[in-house]
């Protein structure tokens, strides 16, 4: 029971090789998502998807383009939201409130298959998420009319 514990130096090199390969495994999602609507944004695509999306996203005073970020942290995680909303100009607030909806409801495909795998209801817990983070979406925005925060 009585385990020898690394020394510093070798739980630095641990630490810091462990830090390297999660930062190159995040560089697989956030640099192409951030390239492909950085270049995205010099052509007219952006601006007519953002247009098609920009009456639901108003709902949570959102620019249409948000959707793009939605996207990616519903299909995938956070960290891809994250690389879409970067060169999307966004304001800290519109930041604030796509990270507080996306936070309740992230990687919704694979937490989904999860819960299924578990025995509950998949479908039924990923609704209530996508719910609970409108609702948070339009209680941020209510609290902004008012002048709170």
């Amino acid at each position: 029971m009585n385990e020898a514990v690394p020394d510093l130096p070798t739980r630095l090199r641990t630490g810091l090789s462990g830090g390297v390969q999660t930062a190159l495994k995040l560089c697989k999602y956030v640099l192409p998502l951030y390239v492909l609507v950085d270049l995205l944004k010099q052509t007219p695509v952006i601006a007519w998807l953002g247009a098609f999306f920009a009456p639901l996203m108003g709902l949570f005073g959102l620019p249409g383009e948000a959707a793009f970020a939605f996207v990616a942290a519903f299909l995938l995680n956070l960290y891809a939201a994250i690389a879409v909303m970067a060169p999307l100009d966004l304001s800290p607030w519109q930041v604030t409130q796509c990270g507080l909806m996306m936070g309740i409801a992230h990687n919704l495909l694979v937490e989904g298959a999860v819960l299924r795998g578990t025995g509950t209801r998949g479908g039924v817990l990923t609704l209530c998420r996508l719910l609970i983070a409108a609702l948070a979406g339009w209680l941020l925005l209510g609290l902004r009319a008012l002048g709170v925060g």
